[in-house]
């Protein structure tokens, strides 16, 4: 069975929720999901064994959180190549984090990225939730070779 990694960081909560609702959709897929803080990946042996990840932040003054900024520099040691990613974040304004983190992980990691990144001013709005469900089971369809 394949197995996925969500891994977020979050200022408000919104993107925790984000990642909890990715995982569910990962799961109704039929493949494993695991959700992480950015805080509880202390080594690049923290992400072996996982066929896809999806890494989350929100947008705060134009940027990515600072500890998801810190977690990319660790994983980009971690031999993600060829392994299928995505990439999400809540906003308030401008939206730039997940589009970066999404663009990190194609550019730099060589990773199999899903579609796009997923946006979401919050999962509880205007459909939100059934979004980040549906982006969840991109990423494990395509991890399940789909």
């Amino acid at each position: 069975m394949s197995k996925a990694l969500v891994v977020y960081a979050t200022r408000t909560g919104d993107t925790a929720r984000m990642a909890e609702l990715i995982a569910e959709g990962i799961r109704f897929s039929g493949a494993e999901a695991f959700v992480l803080s950015v805080k509880d990946i202390q080594k690049t042996e923290d992400l072996a064994g996982y066929d896809a990840f999806v890494f989350g932040s929100p947008t705060y003054h134009g940027q990515m959180l600072p500890a998801m900024g810190i977690f990319l520099f660790l994983a980009e040691s971690a031999g993600l190549s060829g392994k299928v990613g995505g990439a999400f974040g809540a906003y308030g304004w401008s939206g730039e984090a997940p589009e970066r983190i999404f663009n990190t992980m194609k550019n730099v990691f060589g990773m199999n990225m899903v579609g796009d990144c997923l946006r979401l001013k919050n999962a509880e709005l205007g459909g939100g939730v059934q979004m980040a469900q549906d982006y969840g089971r991109q990423v494990g369809k395509k991890a399940l070779g789909g």
